[in-house]
Parts: structure tokens; C-alpha cells; sequence
């Protein structure tokens, strides 16, 4: 008598992810749908060779829909959204491999692996010109006011010039790179009176300004490792006669006399001489024939 004897799998084994914690480093400019931890890294195996089915979830608050995965059967993470290191820094998935479909009545195994996504900041954001208002409430734009200053015509300064709201200074707002950024005058300066500290952001003059113009420079603030990350701010120079003397009143007292019920507005008359409208005069050796 010949006796064949089929022996039924059972299901009895849980599915196992050879890597059951793994650590991401992503650059924040990474690009939305690019793979950030491949299949063959995260596929689970079955001694009861099942099908496998897969379910990604956030672990942290306020940060669901960047990443996600392939398929149900295909676990392969991708970015779903754009990254902004602005808002976190890190986050942890946690990865399920089932040996039955979600919601199946039979008995199913699960396996865990959890994934730490470290975000590295990129290079996003050109320069910002100090002080400077930010305009949206993710504070990813800053805007700057213009500068402005005066010097003396026909007077050379050999000192940075003093501005207004401060000196000329930009940083980069990608802060844990902190690129280096170098300066230049790219405009309203047709004849070259001024030059900035291409390291330091001083205003310099290099000869004296003969005309009572205005000059509205055009300054750039550029990184140095990529000329397109840059900014342009306004400096308005004003040329003013340098003033060496201040006024003074032709007299120390003026004595004036006026009538009970006069309307408003009504003159004023010198005392002991109710002819004569008083008047305040005062002058300026800066300008003798005025």
C-alpha cells in the first residue's frame, strides 16, 4: 500500500525586515518623487512565503503626507512633498510588513521597522540685506529697507560712511551653511565716487562729490560659492553743503507789544514803536549775503 502524505503550510511565522532600524540623511532640496530608502532595503521575508503587505506611517505630529511608499506590496520610501527644514528638522516613520492584507479575518503576523529621516539643510534662499521685515508667517522671505547716508559736497571722508537704519550688512539666511558673501556697487555710481568693502560691506568714498545730486547706489550681496544666490539693496547718498557754523539770532531779547482783543493771527508790534511789526531775525556765517 502506497501512502502520500501532503503537508499543509501553515501559517506560523511572522514576516522579518532585515534592517528593522534604519537612518536617513535627506538634503532639503531633495526633488518630490525621488527614492529615499530603496526596496531591497526595506522588503521584508516570510519562512511561510507570503505575500507581504506593506503600510508607512509618521510617527510625529503635523508632518504626514512627505513621505510615502510605492505600493502596497513595494516599500520602497519616497518624497511626496517638499521638504522645508524650516519647519522640522527629523522625523520617524514606522513601516509595517503584514502576511495578510489589512483588515483580513485570518490570522496575520506583523513586523515593524522604524525610520529615522534626518533633514540636512540646502542651499534654498539668496542673501538677506539686515534689518529686514519678514513677509509671509513661514518667515521664508525677508524684505530690506533702503539705507541712506550724506556727505559733504565737495568733501572726500576717509572713513566708512554712516547709514541708516545701520551699516550695509547681509547674512545667509540658510544658517548652518553660512555661506560667505562678498559686495559690490552695481549701479548709480556713474562716476565712481564710492566703493564698498568687497569682504566687509564699507562704504567708501574715493573722491569728493562735486555736484549737490543724489546718488542711489545699487549694492549686491553675493555668495560666493553660486553668483545667483544674491540680493540688491538701495543706498541713497544725499551731497549737502558741509555747514561749519550755526545760526544765531540778531538779538538775545525781542520785546513786543499787543492790545486786549486782538483776533488770531494779528500782527505783533515792537515795543515803543506800535508801527512797526515786531520781527525775529537770525543769521549764518555759513551764507554772509542771505
Amino acid at each position: 500500500l502506497e501512502i502520500i502524505v501532503t503537508i499543509l503550510n501553515e501559517n506560523d511565522n511572522s514576516p522579518e525586515f532585515a534592517q528593522p532600524n534604519l537612518t536617513k540623511t535627506v538634503p532639503e532640496d531633495t526633488k518630490v518623487n525621488a527614492t529615499i530608502v530603496a526596496r531591497e532595503e526595506l522588503s521584508a521575508e516570510d519562512a511561510d512565503l507570503d505575500i507581504i503587505f506593506y503600510e508607512l506611517t509618521t510617527a510625529a505630529t503635523g508632518r504626514d503626507g512627505y513621505f510615502a511608499i510605492r505600493g502596497v506590496n513595494n516599500p520602497e520610501i519616497y518624497l511626496q512633498k517638499t521638504l522645508d527644514y524650516e519647519k522640522f528638522k527629523s522625523t520617524m516613520l514606522v513601516l509595517y510588513a503584514r502576511d495578510r492584507p489589512v483588515g483580513s479575518t485570518d490570522i496575520t503576523h506583523t513586523a515593524t521597522a522604524t525610520i529615522n529621516i534626518i533633514i540636512e539643510q540646502a542651499d534654498t534662499k539668496p542673501p538677506w540685506f539686515l534689518p529686514c521685515t519678514f513677509i509671509n508667517t513661514d518667515k521664508s522671505v525677508c524684505i530690506s529697507s533702503p539705507y541712506a547716508g550724506r556727505v559733504n559736497m565737495a568733501e572726500m571722508s576717509t572713513e566708512p560712511l554712516v547709514l541708516e537704519p545701520g551699516p550695509l550688512y547681509a547674512i545667509d539666511p540658510d544658517y548652518t551653511l553660512n555661506e560667505k558673501i562678498v559686495y559690490s556697487i552695481v549701479g548709480g555710481d556713474p562716476d565712481k565716487v564710492f566703493s564698498v568693502g568687497a569682504d566687509t560691506g564699507n562704504l567708501t568714498m574715493n573722491k569728493a562729490a562735486t555736484a549737490p545730486d543724489s546718488y542711489l547706489l545699487q549694492v549686491m550681496a553675493t555668495q560666493v560659492n553660486n553668483i545667483q544666490k544674491y540680493a540688491i539693496v538701495s543706498v541713497e547718498i544725499k551731497v549737502i553743503n558741509k555747514s561749519d557754523y550755526p545760526p544765531h539770532f540778531e538779538s538775545t531779547i525781542y520785546n513786543g507789544t499787543v492790545s486786549v482783543g486782538l483776533a488770531p493771527r494779528s500782527f505783533v508790534f515792537q515795543a515803543g514803536d506800535p508801527s512797526s511789526p515786531l520781527m525775529i531775525t537770525a543769521t549764518d556765517d555759513d551764507f554772509p549775503d542771505v
